[in-house]
This record gives structure tokens, C-alpha cells and sequence, in this order.
């Protein structure tokens, strides 16, 4: 059953993901269609992150006590409705509702897709299984953009939208088929969310985790939705030629996940983490000046060597957290809920700066908010006292 419920997650999360990430490409040109500015935007990638960042912790809390399928089930049946929806949307406001119901799914898929590998891993392998779920993500976000930029030089924004809900509803099948209903193997009894997270907040050593995930996500506005914007300032470009710089970050981090994971199982995870940021934040330093596509994909590669060193590491983190004290779903979800908190807090800086100082700026603040603020969570995590070891729910 264990093996059947691995093989059954990877796959349904990474159709789920593929359809998501074939909109990449077309959103935000859609939305300037629409007339979105640069706060405009970003507030309709962020609105997202708010209603999938309020239902993560609460989701994950359930899924300990409830089980978790029907909550997968429920997030996919969304994306595929989601994919629907956007063509029809005909001004900001419905792309701003819309986006926002497609948090609601969200915070039902890769949370749930979490806590299942957590609650899997053996001790002392997180890093390894959480790999696992990333390769998943990535592929399915990096193959996503290559598909939805030929799609759109082809048929039109439309045909992508349509090509994600056809995804998502098959991913949906999937998962009613051959996912058990219960989670198997998981014999914790689940803690009431409040008192899950009282214990969270006098633990330096999980707060620094958490911040450490939100500081990393700040870059994921700019360096994914603004790109279509900075690449629309060449002379010349194409929807598929977006596509692969995107497509060339995301299966660099999947293709490098696994080695990473084992690596983060073996060695310090601080000094992997400030290896993998310093890497993102040199990368995003220079995004802005570049004006041909080898070299921006060459940049998108090294941002993607960053993450796939970070993304095991901090989901090893929140593993051990999960194992240690929470339980795998409450940890996730507000592991997750961080994750949220940090794109969101991207879509404000990226688009505040642009609309002031230009796009080149909305690069330039995000690096450097990820800089210290993860200054900060490391040493919040490498602090963590002997006491908060022994804490217990």
C-alpha cells in the first residue's frame, strides 16, 4: 500500500503541477490585456497566495485527523474548474476571483503532497523522500511553460487555459481510483492547530525554519510572473522562448533534487542553505541586465542549482519538525502557509517597485529582502537550544 500511495502522489501531483505551470507563460500577458499594471499584477498572484496561505495550516490540521485524499481530490477538481473559469474572465476583478479560488485548490494539493511524504520518509531519510515530491513539482512547473508557450504561438492564450483544467481533472481521476482513503502508516495522535502553533512560536528553531522558507519564496514573483514583462523589452522573443528560460530553472532544480536530498541528509543543512541563496541571489542580481536568450537561461539554470539545494533542506527541516512535535499535516500547512506569505510578500515589493522604479527594481528588492531575512532565519535556527529539542505538544 505504501509503494501504491508513492507512485499514485508523484504522478497525481506532478499532472496537477504540469497544468499549472502551462500557464505560466500567458498570465501575465493576459492579465495586461486586461489592463493590469504592476501592482495590478501582482495582486492578482497574490490575492492567490492569501486564500491558499488562510486554508493551508487549517487543511493540513484536518488532514491528520480526517485523512488526506479527499482533500487531494477536492484541490485538483478545483484547478480543473480554475482552468475554465480564466478564459472567461473579462476584466481585472474576475482574474483577481478567479485566482483566488484557485488558492483554495492549491492549499488541497502540494500541503497534502507534503505531509503524505513526510508521514512516508523513514527517520533520518527526509531529505531523500521530500526530494521525491520536488522532482514531481518541478517537473510538472518546468515542462509546464515549454507546452503553454508552444500552445499559445500556436492556437492562442485560450487553448492553454483549457489544456490545464483537461490536466487536472485527469489528475483528479487518478487520485479517486488508486489513492488508499486513509493515510497509511501514521499513528500520532493529531494536536489541535492553536495548540500546535503556541508551541511553533516559542520555538526559535521552527521559526527560523518557517522564516527561512518565507524569505525564499519572496523571488518567485518577479523571477517567474515579471519575466514575460522583461523579455517583452527585447527586440524580438517568442511565448516558447519564455517558456524554456522558465522550463530551464525548474528541471534544473528537479534533475538536481535527489543528489541535494541525500546531501542534506548527510551534512550541515545551514551551510547547504546559505550555499543555495547566495546562488539565487547572484542569479537575480543580474536577470535584470540580460538581453539575450543563452544567457538568461544559463541565469535561470544557476537560480534552479539554488533551489534544488534549498527546497530538500527546508522539507527535511519541516519533516523532522512534523515528526518531532506537530504532526506531518499541521507542520506542512503552516509550512506551507510560509510559503504563501512569501510569494505574496514578492507580488507586493516586485509590484510596488516596478510602478515606481521600474521592473529592473522589482528584481533588485526581492534579493535583497531574501538576503537578510535568511541571515536572520539561520541564525534562528542554528540557535535553537537544547530545551526546544525536548519541547513537546
Amino acid at each position: 500500500m505504501k509503494n501504491n500511495t508513492l507512485v499514485t502522489l508523484l504522478l497525481s501531483v506532478f499532472i496537477a503541477l504540469l497544468g499549472m505551470g502551462i500557464i505560466v507563460p500567458v498570465m501575465p500577458v493576459f492579465a495586461s490585456e486586461l489592463g493590469a499594471g504592476g501592482l495590478g499584477l501582482g495582486m492578482i498572484i497574490g490575492v492567490f497566495s492569501i486564500s491558499r496561505g488562510l486554508l493551508q495550516p487549517v487543511v493540513g490540521s484536518l488532514s491528520d485527523r480526517w485523512g488526506r485524499k479527499h482533500f487531494l481530490v477536492a484541490g485538483l477538481l478545483v484547478y480543473g474548474l480554475v482552468g475554465l473559469l480564466i478564459p472567461q474572465a473579462t476584466n481585472i476583478f474576475h482574474l483577481i476571483v478567479i485566482r483566488a479560488f484557485h488558492g483554495v485548490g492549491s492549499a488541497m494539493i502540494v500541503p497534502i503532497g507534503m505531509a503524505y511524504m513526510s508521514m512516508l520518509s523513514p527517520a533520518g531519510q527526509e531529505g531523500r523522500y521530500m526530494s521525491y515530491l520536488n522532482i514531481a513539482i518541478f517537473c510538472g512547473i518546468g515542462c509546464g511553460p515549454i507546452i503553454g508557450g508552444l500552445f499559445s504561438d500556436l492556437f492562442g492564450f485560450f487553448s492553454v487555459f483549457y489544456l490545464m483544467a483537461g490536466m487536472s481533472f485527469f489528475a483528479f481521476f487518478l487520485v479517486i481510483v488508486n489513492m488508499p482513503r486513509y493515510s497509511p502508516g501514521e499513528g500520532k495522535k493529531p494536536v489541535p492547530l492553536l495548540k500546535s502553533v503556541a508551541v511553533m512560536i516559542r520555538s526559535r528553531r521552527t521559526l527560523g525554519i518557517l522564516l527561512a522558507r518565507y524569505a525564499t519564496m519572496i523571488v518567485m514573483v518577479p523571477t517567474m510572473a515579471f519575466l514575460p514583462l522583461l523579455m517583452s523589452e527585447w527586440p524580438t522573443h517568442t511565448g516558447l522562448q519564455v517558456g524554456f528560460v522558465i522550463a530551464s530553472r525548474t528541471l534544473v532544480n528537479a534533475m538536481l533534487q535527489l543528489p541535494f536530498g541525500r546531501l542534506a541528509d548527510k551534512y550541515s543543512k545551514i551551510v547547504l542553505l546559505l550555499i543555495g541563496v547566495f546562488c539565487m541571489i547572484l542569479a537575480i542580481l543580474i536577470v535584470p541586465s540580460i538581453k539575450k536568450f543563452p544567457l538568461m537561461v544559463g541565469l535561470y539554470m544557476l537560480l534552479g542549482c539554488g533551489e534544488a539545494i534549498i527546497w530538500p533542506v527546508l522539507g527535511a527541516y519541516a519533516s523532522e519538525e512534523g515528526k518531532r512535535l506537530y504532526g506531518h499535516g499541521t507542520m506542512m500547512g503552516v509550512f506551507s502557509f510560509a510559503m504563501s506569505g512569501g510569494v505574496l510578500t514578492g507580488a507586493v515589493l516586485a509590484g510596488t517597485s516596478m510602478d515606481i522604479l521600474g521592473i529592473h527594481w522589482a528584481f533588485y528588492v526581492c534579493a535583497v529582502a531574501v538576503m537578510v531575512l535568511t541571515l536572520l532565519a539561520t541564525w534562528m535556527i542554528s540557535s535553537g537550544n537544547g530545551q526546544e529539542a525536548k519541547m513537546v505538544v
